[in-house]
Order: C-alpha cells, then sequence, then structure tokens
C-alpha cells in the first residue's frame, strides 16, 4: 500500500471512529423532570428528631422535611418523603432514587467529589458524646480504649478512632446505637451536638448527659446529584432565601431548638 492511500485509508477510520463514538452523557435536568411527574422527591431522615422524625401517626416531621415542603412549594409540585440514614443517603441521590437530599450532612470535601453539596450552606453541626452522669468522661483525652456507639458514615468517627484512641460499634441508625448505648455496649454515644444535646432535656434520657465540647464543627449542606448545574443553581437561590427570610430561624422556633449562632449569623449577613 501506497503512503498517500495509508494516510486515506487512516483518515476514513478516523472519520468512522468519530461517527461512531457515544455522545458525552448530558447534564441531569432533575427540575424537568420534577415538574412533569409532579412530584419532588426528596430524603430526609426519619431517626433524628426535631430535624426529621415520625409523629405518633407515622407521619414523617421535622426542621428538614418543612424545608423539602418549601423547595416543592416553589416548584408548584408535591412533595415526597424517602427515609434515609448516613450510610445511604449518598447512594439514593446518586442512584437517582430522590431528587434532593436534606438529611443532616455535613459538607466535606470528599463528599463534594460524589454529589453536588449546594452554597452556602443552610445549618452547622459538631459532634459530642451521649454518656450516663458518671460515665468519667471529663476531656477527649478520656475516651481512649473504650467503646463509643456511633453512626455508620459519619465524618467525625474517624477522628474518634485514630486522634483521641475510642474503639467505634458502627450502627446504621440512631435508635440501634441508643439502644446499645442504654445496654451498656458502649460508655458513649457519639454523634451530632444537635442531636444528642435534646436528649438530656427528655424523661428517657434524664439520666445522661454531654459531658464534652463539640468537635469538627462544619456547616451541613443541602445535596443534588452532581451532573445537575441547573438544579443546583435554583437550589442555591433558595438556601439564600431561607437565610434572608430568616425561615430557618423560624423552624427552629416551632421544634423547640435553641436558635444556633450559625443560623442567625447567615440571617443577619443575607439581611444586609
Amino acid at each position: 500500500m501506497s503512503f498517500a492511500r495509508g494516510l486515506f485509508f487512516g483518515a476514513l477510520a478516523l472519520l468512522a471512529l468519530a461517527l461512531w463514538s457515544p455522545a458525552p452523557a448530558s447534564a441531569r435536568d432533575t427540575m424537568a423532570d420534577v415538574k412533569q411527574r409532579g412530584v419532588l422527591i426528596v430524603g430526609v431522615k426519619s431517626d433524628y428528631k426535631p430535624f426529621g422524625y415520625l409523629d405518633p401517626s407515622g407521619k414523617i416531621v421535622g426542621l428538614e422535611p418543612d424545608l423539602a415542603a418549601d423547595v416543592a412549594r416553589r416548584l408548584g409540585v408535591k412533595v415526597q418523603y424517602v427515609p434515609v440514614v448516613a450510610a445511604n443517603r449518598l447512594q439514593f441521590l446518586q442512584q437517582g432514587r430522590i431528587d434532593l437530599l436534606i438529611a443532616t450532612m455535613s459538607d466535606t470535601p470528599e463528599r463534594e467529589q460524589l454529589v453536588g453539596i449546594i452554597k452556602p450552606s443552610y445549618y452547622a453541626s459538631g459532634a459530642d458524646i451521649l454518656a450516663k452522669k458518671g460515665s468519667g468522661l471529663k476531656t477527649w483525652d478520656d475516651v481512649k480504649g473504650k467503646k463509643l456507639c456511633g453512626i455508620q458514615g459519619a465524618y467525625y468517627n474517624k477522628s474518634a478512632e485514630d486522634k483521641y484512641g475510642a474503639t467505634l460499634v458502627a450502627f446504621t441508625g440512631t435508635t440501634e446505637a441508643l439502644n446499645a448505648l442504654k445496654e451498656g455496649s458502649c460508655v458513649g454515644f457519639l454523634f451530632d451536638d444537635t442531636f444528642n444535646n435534646p436528649r438530656t432535656s427528655t424523661p428517657e434520657f434524664s439520666s445522661y448527659e454531654t459531658p464534652l465540647p463539640s468537635i469538627e464543627v462544619v456547616p451541613w449542606g443541602v445535596a443534588v446529584a452532581k451532573d445537575d448545574p441547573k438544579f443546583n443553581a435554583f437550589m442555591s437561590d433558595v438556601v439564600k432565601d431561607w437565610h434572608k427570610t430568616g425561615l430557618i430561624l423560624s423552624l427552629e422556633k416551632k421544634y423547640q431548638i435553641p436558635q444556633s449562632d450559625y443560623a442567625k449569623k447567615m440571617n443577619q449577613e443575607a439581611a444586609k
């Protein structure tokens, strides 16, 4: 074969490859899908009172379901709640089983690689330990060599083990972890301070306390699919409006949550 014929057939091969190559995947348009369906499907907690929990009738209620309902209202659709836990919430979003995630999720660099986490954040929390009064826990150094109940997928689990030397017994849900704590399977329950602190004022946990200061305070993020810039931009505007109007502060009052410094600061900054 001559050099010219070789160039000719080589060019044909490249052209054929270009024609047969699959087109690049297009970005997702969740908003269009939701409006066509008429329902916004949101992943929320059902075991994290008062942010997401079951009322006596079995209905999911709480601060975050109320935020989800607000998003649905803005889109002109109904809302459907799907209960999630830390171990499956990202997968549910990645798999398209939910359109939106508002489920006490801390914003971390690792999670930002997997899903689209909305800026600005809507809330913030740290981690502390719920323990029986008289447990002997006075500083974080005291957890070294002791068993702590925890939740699978929590970002601060690694610090508890690597930095403070605790042995973590991880559960998928808070009910199982709290039952293990009551049974004495662990000296304390390592979890979000926004969950642990309110427990101490309930009759069920009146003999418990949160004796240690919170660690690793980080913001919480609403999440959408990573390949959905349109929905990401929409939700960014929604979260900004939550802060500007003081909706989150109002929901804290509704659910008897002490007003958080983060929510107050974001409201003040948005109002400028």
